[in-house]
């Protein structure tokens, strides 16, 4: 016994050391394994981060930079018009039957020549028998010319058989081709205009990307403070929860020692439930404004997340503008500059319609080449020729179409015109608007401010005449009251002119 207890002391002694250091790595290993998920777990974003969050997962930025890689596609191929195109087409036709020249009746007279001659030449070899027998004489110049007749009716059908062969077209199988090279010369300045109207549709679409950026970091801004605003609530709902818990505590104590009536009490426990009520709403307001702003940031919605101004008692307020700028509003306003090009847009399609009553000139060149050709006769070969020309289009009698359409162009271009002038003076209208409200949020400030510091003295009045019992339940449950509403006033002040702020700088286009 006393041997083992010698060799399990022994062993516990070697092996002491290295469980000990095996237990530090893996507390270790824990320990860092939780910060890691804590730290994943509640992401700590600031303005600058949310706004580039929802800048990179926002969906229509993503739609409208597409449109603007479109349109910019768009405007090299209209470019495209000013520069030769050449086009090869190539075509194969099978046909039933081909097509024939002659008919048959005189494929049947042209093969058949000799045999027709040799009814004649057999009708004169008879003759010519008659008159060797008549003049035997002539018997030896007569035989010579007999034997060449006879041979006369087979050359000649060879000959016509050769004649069918070379008037037959075999176009059963058909091969057709052709490379033909185009150049503009003269379209009535279409091109030039299309050309105008694609540049500025790129330029608008960037415009468009422009607006859509302002727009998401608006919401983004306003669904930040939201969350900065809502979270100053709650630690003032829950600052003012302790306050009546405190003071609910101080007179269920005074009630038991028979100073304080149980109405006293009554009223503080209704004012406890209606602070709880109120911590709880704020709550609820300030999960949902979380999960807008994680929607907005393109973040799974549950993500528990922290925002870099939550711990700021007093928000940092930037310079505030107190005078419009309209001239600057025009000048950084997307919209306006949207509505601009809308107007050129519009000019450069009168011009595209006037052009198409306008004469058009175009050279042309091209290479032709078929199987069975016609170059060379009805040859099973390919064979082709080159031919050059020049295209002139001159409208000359359209009832009046080009100019009803010019006019109708002319009317949309004035339109546009019409709405950029209407939106200018409504931007006119908003930049002072911003501005007035700007002015306006700075002076509910600094009354809230005011009434904050008298709302603070009144409580502190109110809780050392409670403390020597010169002052009842009901004046501290007033004065903590208004110190609610004058602490609540000043968030709402300080957020009102953060988003007075806002405003201002999206109508001045900054």
């Amino acid at each position: 016994d006393c041997l083992y207890c010698d060799t399990f002391a022994m062993l516990h002694k070697q092996l002491k050391p290295k469980v000990e250091s095996v237990m530090k790595r893996v507390l270790s290993f824990i320990l860092l394994f939780g910060l890691a998920l804590s730290s994943y777990a509640q992401r700590i974003l600031n303005l600058d981060s949310c706004r580039a969050l929802a800048l990179s997962n926002n969906k229509e930025l993503r739609i409208a930079q597409e449109k603007v890689n479109a349109a910019h596609y768009q405007q090299k191929a209209a470019f495209t018009n000013f520069l030769p195109k050449i086009d090869v087409t190539g075509s194969y036709m099978r046909t039933q039957k081909e097509i024939s020249l002659l008919s048959d009746d005189q494929k049947q007279v042209i093969g058949n020549m000799g045999t027709s001659v040799g009814n004649g030449l057999q009708q004169l070899g008879q003759e010519l028998q008659q008159v060797a027998m008549q003049h035997p004489e002539l018997l030896p110049l007569l035989t010579p010319l007999n034997n060449v007749m006879g041979k006369i009716p087979g050359a000649l059908n060879q000959a016509g058989q050769s004649i069918l062969d070379a008037f037959r077209t075999d176009t059963r199988n058909l091969y057709v081709g052709a490379a033909t090279l185009t150049q503009p010369i003269f379209m009535g300045g279409k091109i030039i205009a299309y050309n105008k109207i694609t540049k500025y549709a790129e330029q608008l679409a960037q415009s468009q990307h422009a607006t859509g950026m302002q727009d998401v970091i608006l919401s983004t801004d306003q669904a930040y403070w939201q969350v900065i605003s809502l979270v100053n609530k709650k630690k003032l709902a829950e600052s003012f929860l302790k306050l009546v818990q405190k003071l609910d505590s101080d007179v269920s104590k005074m009630v038991a020692e028979g100073v304080a009536t149980t109405a006293d009490e009554l009223s503080v426990k209704v004012k406890v439930n209606e602070a709880e009520m109120t911590l709880t709403q704020v709550e609820d307001g300030l999960s949902l404004s979380k999960m807008v702003l994680c929607q907005l940031c393109g973040i799974p919605l549950n993500t528990d997340i922290r925002l870099a101004d939550e711990n700021m008692e007093n928000l940092t307020l930037p310079d505030m503008y107190t005078e419009s700028n309209v001239s600057t509003a025009f000048a950084n306003r997307e919209e306006l500059k949207s509505l601009e090009l809308a107007e050129k847009i519009y000019r450069q399609k009168v011009n595209v319609t006037r052009a198409e009553f306008l004469p058009s000139v175009g050279l042309t060149a091209n290479y032709l080449f078929s199987n069975p050709s016609l170059v060379n006769g009805f040859e099973n070969k390919f064979r082709g020729m080159w031919g050059i020309g020049v295209i002139v289009k001159i409208p000359v009698f359209h009832w009046g179409e080009g100019i009803y359409k010019v006019k109708a162009a002319k009317a949309e271009a004035n339109i546009a015109r019409y709405q950029l002038e209407d939106v200018k003076e409504k931007v006119e209208l908003q930049v002072t608007q911003s501005s007035y409200k700007v002015n306006e949020a700075v002076k509910k400030l600094n009354m809230a401010e005011k009434n904050m510091e008298k709302a603070e003295e009144n409580l502190r009045y109110a809780n050392l005449g409670f403390k020597e019992g010169v002052i009842p339940t009901s004046n501290v449950l007033e004065a903590q009251t208004a110190w609610l509403s004058a602490q609540s006033g000043k968030i709402d002040a300080q957020i009102d002119l953060k988003m007075s702020e806002i405003y201002l700088n999206k109508s001045m286009g900054t």
